[in-house]
């Protein structure tokens, strides 16, 4: 199986299953729901990153890519993982940051005598008398530079446990073959790489001034950037059978297509794009707007035409639940059906984030202690500082924050993560979304997931098939997966109103999320794939 025809499911360990009790999920964790996810139809599993960290940003932050982070286990148990998940048909993709390490990882404590040979694996630069050596600032809302105790400075992208890797050093590319190539020769299949679109910088210099992120177009999508992904590919991944999957930052689909390179000259292999993640917001995505499905549909079109192939997705363990953001808990089964209908019927390899299969919401916190993501409190706190009322500091907080899609995977109705205190709190609605409730429920969300994740694989047509756009319209969004003369009519209402379809629906009706009525309406938050003749239109 090749990855365009595999299912995708990312795992962010320390939320998915705790096996010793400790309250945070590890390695014999995964083992146990290996079996859950064979039955669900996953071949791939992305897993977020397992390495030795000291958790600053949980596991963002990598003290040591060779080893594994005690809280998950051991590399033996890593290894099972591997070999136990081989035995099911299930291969692994693992997180890999090449743009920045710990500031607890050897290079960087080396880095801090300025007579180390690893002195210049880092930006390590004086001031500018007493200021900063730019203005550049952080993904975190921060200033990108942070002091060391000689007086110089360090450029960190994201935390100020985060220092930036420079990429001009002639060792930083033999260091990360080394690194590939061990994970590689373990088995695994290939790599998420994260921020992978910022990691060569142009210069140092002061950035132009914009109200976020100055010092961007020092670093987005450089030339060396390009010419390092095209060596890694070429060198590592292709000889190895294995692919890339880029996490890119702020880019449109030409940016895209230059990223995934040409057949002779590949970069990676598929992208996240996150146009259609910014659909609902303002400058950043702090700031929500009403969602928009036409805007957002429209951009999903647009992405789909205008690349090859799409990594797909709708949530992660950087965006909120797809259910609370884009669909209804009104209409919560309807709407989590509706999404997931759509992910799993565009062009491109979809990804399923853990609990997205049974509707898990937004978390239900009621206090800034309750949060536990970095990120969200130095918002909150430059919020603060910006003189952003509280009402509205928490209305981001709510909508926004990290933890959204941290909280624990919901197992049944006690939680079932864990024996003992998670680290994070589990929502409440726990007792009613959960794996156990659903798993015997021919109506559930999860047992949807089952039913259109067989209709994937039986139809040749939603793989490879040919994206044609139909209607974006109030709320309605339809399309055609044509190949050869198979052709399939995928319909939603994105919309909790009912909403008229001028369009055949003949054919036959593979799946949908209401009971069948002879209707040309669409119901609110309706989805139908239908099987059609290719000379209908």
């Amino acid at each position: 199986m090749t990855f365009k025809q595999g299912i995708f499911y990312q795992i962010y360990p320390r939320s998915f299953k705790d096996a010793n009790g400790d309250g945070i999920g590890d390695i014999k964790g995964i083992i146990s729901k290996l079996d859950y996810l064979l039955q669900l139809g996953v071949n791939y599993i992305w897993l977020s990153p397992v390495y030795a960290s000291p958790n600053v940003d949980f596991g963002y932050d990598i003290s040591d890519y060779f080893s594994i982070n005690p809280e998950y286990g051991t590399m033996a148990d890593m290894d099972k993982l591997i070999a136990e998940g081989k035995k099911r048909g299930i291969y692994f993709v693992m997180d890999l940051v090449m743009n920045h390490t710990s500031s607890e990882h050897a290079w960087f404590k080396s880095s801090l005598d300025p007579n180390s040979p690893y002195r210049d694996y880092y930006f390590h630069r004086p001031g500018k008398g007493n200021k900063l050596p730019n203005n550049w600032t952080s993904f975190f809302g921060e200033k990108a530079w942070s002091k060391n105790a000689d007086g110089t400075y360090y450029l960190h992208l994201f935390a100020q446990n985060q220092p930036d890797l420079n990429w001009d050093h002639p060792m930083m590319y033999e260091e990360f073959k080394k690194i590939i190539l061990f994970w590689l020769n373990k088995g695994i299949k290939g790599f998420r790489c994260d921020v992978v679109n910022v990691m060569c910088k142009t210069d140092l210099e002061n950035g132009k001034n914009r109200l976020f992120l100055k010092g961007l177009e020092k670093y987005q999508s450089t030339p060396k950037n390009h010419m390092y992904l095209k060596r890694i590919h070429k060198e590592l991944i292709e000889p190895n059978g294995a692919f890339l999957v880029g996490e890119t930052v702020m880019i449109n689909t030409q940016q895209a297509n230059d990223l995934l390179g040409t057949e002779s000259e590949k970069e990676l292999d598929m992208m996240f794009g996150f146009e259609h993640m910014d659909a609902d917001q303002f400058l950043v995505k702090w700031f929500k707007r009403k969602f928009n499905p036409d805007k957002f549909n429209r951009i999903l079109t647009k992405w789909q035409l205008e690349l090859p192939w799409n990594a797909n997705y709708f949530e992660n363990h950087d965006q909120p639940r797809s259910v609370s953001r884009y669909g209804s808990l009104h209409y919560h089964k309807e709407s989590a059906k509706m999404l997931s209908t759509v992910l799993l019927t565009l062009k491109g390899s979809p990804f399923i984030f853990q609990g997205q299969e049974i509707g898990m919401t937004n978390v239900d916190y009621k206090s800034l202690d309750e949060y536990m993501d970095i990120e969200t409190k130095n918002i909150w706190a430059l919020a603060k500082k910006l003189w952003i009322p509280k009402f509205y500091r928490w209305h981001m907080i709510k909508t926004v924050s990290r933890d959204n899609a941290r909280s624990p995977m919901q197992w049944d109705a006690k939680g079932g993560f864990s024996t003992g205190k998670p680290w994070l709190r589990i929502n409440h609605n726990q007792k009613i979304i959960n794996v156990e409730a659903q798993t015997d429920d021919g109506n559930s969300i999860l047992s949807y997931y089952k039913r259109l994740i067989k209709i994937r694989q039986q139809h040749p047509v939603l793989i490879d098939g040919d994206f044609v756009p139909l209607v974006i319209k109030k709320g309605v969004f339809a399309y055609h997966r044509v190949l050869g003369n198979q052709k399939i009519l995928v319909v939603v209402n994105m919309s909790s109103k009912y909403r008229k379809f001028k369009h055949s629906m003949d054919g036959e009706i593979l799946l949908q999320n209401y009971p069948p009525l002879e209707m040309k309406r669409l119901r609110p938050y309706e989805a139908r794939i239908i099987e059609v003749q290719n000379d209908q239109v």
